[in-house]
């Protein structure tokens, strides 16, 4: 039995710049995951929210979602 996990993470109160440059600087980053990893970025309203799933090896996804929001954090200060 494999473990599966899946994660939200959602970015609230988003102006539509700051939600269109963080979706536009990840977008790269979300070719060629790994096989047993998958990430969406939907925006909803004034939210940005990352969907994570991940099977197997939970600590890879731990990873994945650490980078993202580490390069979120990095977009968000020079869009400021």
């Amino acid at each position: 039995m494999s473990l599966e996990c899946k994660v939200q993470v959602f970015l609230n109160n988003l102006s539509e710049k700051k939600a269109e440059a963080i979706r536009k600087a990840l977008e790269p980053d979300n070719v060629d995951f790994p096989e047993n990893l998958c990430f969406r970025i939907e925006h909803v309203g004034t939210a940005l929210v990352f969907s994570f799933e991940g099977k197997g090896n939970i600590r890879t996804l731990i990873s994945t979602i650490d980078e993202v929001l580490e390069q979120t954090q990095v977009i968000l200060k020079v869009t400021n």
